[in-house]
């Protein structure tokens, strides 16, 4: 493989690190990227380059486990494995790999039944602009709603409730349309359900996990008989690349999220959707 051709995989690793968790859609930004500039489909083939976009997000799951690795070991009961106490945490109230579970169940069960329909209908510039533009409204919605009350109800995500997080869940099947965002549905959900910017940013970024995890997986196996071993260093380069950049903006994100919260992540995308539509139709 061509110098070029891994410098468009690093590219591309980029883009879904930096935006992966950034309520601004990676799926969507490595779409309209590829599809307008790299042009990845051409020497990878259609349903290759699809599965490469999914499949890099394994890199940004990596850097969340690594992140909230204490949290993992917990929600797991893998403390006295590792030889670490327990959390105490506020009134007894803590975060457990239920609360994660049934989250994960309403965009996990719509998935499943339409990942065909996804993968050959909503795979284009055109669907990404629609969902960029109709998910920073309900980011908006959020931060209104958010300005309006004088505290969250929940500070933390030990305080989540399953209820909180079923609706959370549920929320989160906006995000199967690409360009929605995964982040910026879930976030945008449990802001409007009472929750901190800074505790759905964490729910959000734990439950990510297995639902990253799970479809990256599904994908690659579904789509193995397109792989050959000349696309391996493209999809490695884009791995590391993926997972360097992920580690960077993660921490970054959850420094500032309950300072800035969503508008300016809004704004950007609306004003991404503007210049996209004038450059490219």
């Amino acid at each position: 493989m061509e110098f070029i051709e891994l410098l468009k995989a690093f590219i591309l690793g980029l883009v879904e690190g930096l935006t992966e968790f950034a309520p601004v859609s990676s799926t969507g930004h490595m779409i309209l990227v590829d599809d307008m500039w790299l042009n990845s489909k051409e020497f990878l083939g259609q349903y290759t380059a699809n599965t490469f976009k999914i499949v890099i997000q394994l890199g940004s799951i990596l850097a969340v486990v690594i992140i909230f690795k204490d949290r993992f070991i917990d929600m797991l009961g893998l403390n006295r494995l590792v030889g670490k106490k327990e959390e105490q945490t506020h009134e007894g109230n803590h975060l457990r790999l239920t609360h994660v579970i049934v989250g994960l169940i309403p965009a996990g069960v719509l998935g499943l039944l339409f990942e065909d329909t996804i993968d050959e209908h909503l795979f284009s510039i055109e669907t990404v602009l629609i969902g960029l533009l109709v998910g920073s409204f309900l980011m908006i919605a959020a931060d209104i709603v958010s300005g309006k009350k004088k505290e969250p109800k929940v500070t933390t995500v030990d305080q989540i409730t399953y209820k909180q997080a079923l609706s959370i869940g549920l929320i989160q099947c906006f995000s199967l349309w690409p360009g929605f965002s995964r982040s910026g549905s879930t976030i945008s959900g449990g802001v409007l359900l009472g929750l901190s910017h800074r505790a759905a940013a964490d729910f959000t970024f734990i439950m990510a996990v297995p639902i990253m995890a799970g479809a990256s997986l599904l994908s690659l196996v579904k789509n193995w008989e397109y792989f050959n071993m000349e696309a391996l260093p493209f999809f490695i380069v884009g791995f590391l690349s993926a997972f360097i950049f992920a580690l960077i903006s993660i921490r970054f994100f959850l420094k500032l999220i309950n300072k800035i919260r969503l508008m300016p992540f809004a704004i950007y995308r609306i004003v991404l959707v503007a210049a996209i539509y004038f450059l490219y139709f």
